[in-house]
């Protein structure tokens, strides 16, 4: 933790609490960002204006093309290709063919100058994706701002210096920051950032996290409080923004970071050690994989294989679908750079919420309950045949699993493996080489699937239940809605009762269970999973050493125990205070 020295007159300390989204503890002065709104122009041109008013356009959106190329390539150098990606959504905004015709359309029919039209029209595509109230096409409303923005800037010559101008060492607070703000922030000078709005799961947030940088958003007016040359402390782990600091409060982050600091040491001594509980039950401990890059990261976890590797990054960002022969080279390359152990590879997930620019699909009005998942793919069998061939193929070296996702009846696990087994026949007759006991799962993530697991299990070979889909679609919350989010409870009785249906039908069955959804990357939860019956987790590989020391301290008896009294429970307050007395007890220089 680092800041400055104590003020000699202490003034009222005062704490604010938001969502915690990059993880760290830093102390400084608080720089306070109020951009101005800049008034974008409005003037009329004459008709024979328009083509140079075009032209003009273009230009600019070249130069825009080539700034936020440069970013990406800048980022890419410092965390990797992966993170840099998120700025793929920004130079896609720039070909968007329906904003760019309108943009067009305004200068051309109305004769109206660049700026002014790229603005209305952005604002108004930004604000009718904002209203769906997704938290996918809530960040492609913010990437058409932040990039229209830039535009705007390019057309009028008037482009501001930025975040990365302030020169000084400081904690900065800020109503907002957008993914391209947060790329240009330096380093060495930035401690860390506080916003009143933004989630876990943004692109800011994401790129956070990669920088290294501590973040806490949802602080909701904060911007409007504080001044620049504050004295600030920032909690990224609980997510927690503190005032004018006490003496008191300082004494306990130093000692705090100095606990971290032996936590994390302690922790990466556990990679060839055993996910074994002390009764020695073993429960097998995996990570989620979605791009190859992080295979080295996985490799360095002391996860035991891959428990869910998300194809759709791979459909993403491209004008045409991958074809079967560049699905199979990606796949085999991952499970032969595992092997020998194992991989699920999920089959592909988009859709509604997800989709595809290489497969328009209609506008749906609750995407979320829409065309999605093993649905999409059952109705469009070309596609999913040619993953599931170039999948069957890379399994030849017999370490590779295949999942469906969004599965809600047996009738449509059947119709998949009905196109499984066309596929397995079309290889041998032409030759190919695949593994014939390859074993297929499904993920559990609606209550129709959980209530009917016991047909279900005669299909499949293994269950990943999806906690996060399996939650929310429960208890009818979009955990993303800041108005009913904390009616999004993990350990509501209604959840816990799904996973022990599910636990239960698939263990008669003969079949193994595993959890791949935020309930397996919580330490807090870990013993009342274990306890419901789950035979493996899987999470980022950055907290697999976490999770592996919980395990190592637990016993099955007391985590049944637990289970037990939860199901019995109509809290799910009490059962979440419950699951944290156990953890406190078991490993509580674990918790933040």
């Amino acid at each position: 933790m680092s800041g400055p020295d104590a003020h000699p007159e202490q003034r009222e300390e005062r704490r604010f609490h938001g969502f915690a989204v990059s993880p760290g503890v830093s102390r400084g002065i608080a720089y306070v960002h109020r951009p101005g709104k800049d008034e974008v122009p409005r003037y009329p041109i004459q008709p024979e204006q328009v083509d140079s008013e075009i032209l003009r356009l273009e230009a600019a959106l070249g130069a825009t093309r080539a700034q936020i190329t440069l970013i990406q390539s800048q980022l890419a150098a410092a965390v990797g290709a992966k993170d840099a990606s998120i700025f793929d959504a920004h130079l896609l905004v720039i070909e968007d063919a329906s904003l760019l015709d309108e943009v067009v359309r305004g200068i051309d029919q109305e004769h109206l100058n660049a700026e002014f039209v790229v603005h209305r029209s952005a604002s108004k595509f930004a604000a009718e994706l904002a209203k769906l109230h997704d938290p996918y096409l809530s960040e492609r409303s913010l990437d058409i701002t932040d990039v229209a923005r830039r535009i705007i800037q390019n057309l009028t010559g008037k482009a501001h210096p930025g975040l990365g101008a302030v020169q000084t060492r400081h904690l900065l607070v800020a109503h907002h920051l957008t993914p391209s703000d947060t790329a240009s922030l330096n380093r060495d000078l930035v401690l860390g950032f506080a916003t009143d709005v933004g989630s876990k799961t943004s692109h800011t947030a994401i790129l956070a996290r990669s920088l290294g940088i501590p973040a806490v958003s949802g602080l909701h007016g904060v911007e409007k409080l504080f001044q620049t040359g504050d004295d600030i402390l920032l909690d990224g782990y609980r997510g927690l923004l503190v005032l004018n600091p006490l003496p008191a409060t300082l004494l306990e982050y130093e000692e705090f970071s100095h606990q971290r600091a032996r936590v994390e040491q302690d922790l990466s001594a556990l990679r060839e050690t055993a996910s074994t509980t002390r009764d020695g039950h073993h429960i097998t401990l995996a990570a989620n994989l979605e791009f190859a890059d992080d295979l080295p990261l996985h490799k360095l976890s002391g996860a035991e294989g891959v428990g869910l590797y998300r194809t759709e990054v791979f459909f993403f960002n491209r004008d045409s679908l991958p074809t079967e022969d560049e699905q199979f080279e990606n796949y085999r390359r991952i499970a032969a750079e595992l092997h020998p152990q194992k991989i699920i590879i999920r089959t592909l997930d988009v859709g509604g919420d997800k989709p595809l620019d290489s497969l328009p699909l209609p506008a749906e009005s609750n995407p979320f309950l829409g065309l999605r998942g093993v649905r999409l793919c059952l109705e469009h069998c070309d596609i999913f045949k040619s993953q599931l061939r170039a999948i069957l193929r890379a399994s030849a070296g017999g370490n590779v699993r295949l999942m469906y996702p969004m599965v809600t009846s047996p009738g449509e696990v059947k119709r998949a493996n009905a196109l499984l087994e066309e596929c397995r026949h079309e290889l041998r007759a032409e030759g190919h080489a695949f593994d014939e006991r390859l074993e297929v799962g499904v993920m559990i993530e609606v209550p129709a699937a959980a209530l009917c697991a016991e047909h279900i299990a005669c299909e499949v070979q293994f269950f990943s239940i999806g906690t996060n889909d399996l939650v929310q679609y429960t208890l009818a919350v979009d955990r993303l809605n800041e108005s009913v989010a904390p009616l999004y409870e993990a350990t509501h009785p209604a959840v816990l009762r799904l996973i022990k249906h599910v636990t239960d039908a698939a263990h008669a069955a003969g079949i193994w269970v595993g959890v791949c959804g935020e309930m397996a990357s919580d330490i807090v939860l870990v013993p009342l999973l274990l306890g419901l019956g789950v035979d493996e987790l899987s999470a980022a590989a950055l907290l697999v050493p976490r999770i592996k020391r919980a395990v190592q301290t637990l016993d099955l008896k007391s985590c049944r125990e637990l289970a037990a009294r939860a199901l019995e429970h109509d809290s799910a307050p009490e059962n979440l205070k419950a699951c944290e007395a156990l953890a406190r007890e078991r490993y509580g220089e674990l918790l933040a």
